[in-house]
């Protein structure tokens, strides 16, 4: 059977998803935060099929709270999320890992069901990527990938592009996943399409 780890980065939860700041106060997107990290490490540690679960950030205070979830946890000694998906692909290789997952947090809409969705393909032989973009078609809300190490990270603006491109370069299949993963959390924008959709509320675990 074929080994899938979930690795899922996490910033620092001081000054976390500033770009909300125009809709919430720093205590608000700090609850908001803490709020998506529980329900994300909690869906991803009931996914048949996901054997592993790794929080990476540099925050103690989030690997302290992750792991009172169940999760596995690493501190990240690099700076930004691209060197932090690296240190925590190097521990989940190491633990045997054939295939991970990259599982933002801000993900509100996330079920198991859509996690069980994008792991999927994995499971097919041979070099895979599958991705889920986000709602605007430009960006990467989870990103798998068999094996671990079959492209280069290129999260930021264009990544969806940016990982297709380096899916071809590599020959392997590319496999895109619509459904719930696809709206994301990051602007005051995104805050009022969660809201008219989920309600208030929309961080609570």
């Amino acid at each position: 059977m074929i080994r899938i780890a979930a690795i899922v980065p996490v910033g620092a939860l001081a000054g976390a998803k500033s770009r909300l700041g125009e809709s919430l106060d720093a205590e608000e997107r700090q609850d908001l935060v803490e709020g998506l990290l529980t329900r994300t490490v909690t869906v991803a540690l009931t996914v048949d099929g996901l054997d592993d679960v790794l929080v990476v950030s540099p925050d103690r205070d989030v690997l302290h709270r992750s792991a009172d979830l169940g999760a596995r946890t690493l501190l990240q000694h690099s700076v930004g999320l691209g060197p932090g998906l690296t240190e925590a692909r190097t521990d989940v290789v190491a633990g045997g890992a054939d295939a991970i997952l990259v599982l933002p947090i801000d993900l509100p809409f996330i079920r198991p069901d859509a996690v069980a969705a994008v792991i999927a393909p994995l499971s097919d032989p041979g070099p895979t990527v599958v991705l889920v973009p986000d709602r605007h078609g430009t960006g990467t809300n989870a990103l798998g990938l068999r094996p671990p190490d079959v492209i280069d990270f290129a999260f930021g603006p264009g990544s969806r592009a940016a990982h297709r491109a380096a899916a071809v370069a590599a020959e392997a299949a590319y496999v895109e996943i619509d459904g719930p993963l696809s709206v994301d959390l990051d602007t005051p924008d995104d805050l009022v399409y969660v809201e008219s959709i989920a309600g208030e509320g929309v961080g609570a675990g």
